[in-house]
């Protein structure tokens, strides 16, 4: 799968592959994007309700690293306790880490090696307040894992993976959460809000990063 690493508006990274017309992250801007739909809608409303209990997040897509990355970087300030499992079947590979910029831009690119190379399927601790696992896989061959706070939903989006989108993945993913456990997710689309809500999700949609009017935060009773 061919891959190129390329510029976002706000000076951050991306990777598109071409021959799929597609990009891991917004061209409005990586970081910006990532910050606003996973940190401030996801994890930021746990931290507060969950004062310093475990959070346990599953991230669906561990692409370039960028959401890891931000969420250790939040733990670190919040000095929060935070387990951390992320599926990715097609890693980035040593020669696109040592390109993407994240680690320069947000003054940690230890944290940013650290996460690529921690072994895959077994936790590493990354630092004393964050925990990672990593698991080389897909979603859907994920048989088995415990119960989640949060869910970090960042496939392709449904025109370029619409296996990802469906009832029946939404369904499991219900199964993973915790209640009163939450899902967050870049995408709007009507075809995506209602298989989530016939999995059984509460949805609500809210406002979306820069240059996307709305995003999808759903919760399990």
């Amino acid at each position: 799968m061919q891959r190129e690493i390329r510029p976002t508006a706000d000076g951050s990274h991306t990777i598109a592959i071409p021959g799929m017309d597609v990009t891991y992250h917004s061209h409005h801007g990586a970081i910006g994007e990532s910050r606003h739909v996973y940190i401030e809608a996801g994890l930021q409303p746990l931290l507060a309700a969950k004062h310093n209990q475990p959070i346990h997040i599953f991230e669906m897509g561990l692409g370039t690293g960028l959401n890891a990355l931000l969420t250790l970087q939040e733990a670190r300030i919040q000095q929060h306790p935070i387990r951390y499992t992320a599926v990715e079947l097609y890693p980035l590979t040593t020669d696109e880490i040592s390109q993407i910029n994240y680690g320069t831009l947000l003054q940690c690119q230890e944290d940013f090696l650290a996460i690529h190379r921690a072994a895959w399927e077994t936790e590493v601790r990354l630092e004393p307040f964050f925990t990672m696992q990593k698991h080389k896989n897909s979603l859907l061959a994920l048989e088995k894992a415990d119960p989640f706070d949060c869910i970090y939903f960042d496939a392709f989006s449904p025109t370029h993976q619409p296996e990802l989108w469906t009832e029946a993945v939404f369904a499991k993913l219900y199964r993973m959460l915790s209640p009163g456990g939450t899902l967050v997710t870049y995408c709007s689309k009507s075809v995506v809000r209602k298989a989530m809500m016939a999995a059984g999700f509460t949805v609500e949609k809210i406002p979306g990063p820069w240059g996307k009017r709305e995003m999808v935060r759903a919760g399990r009773k």
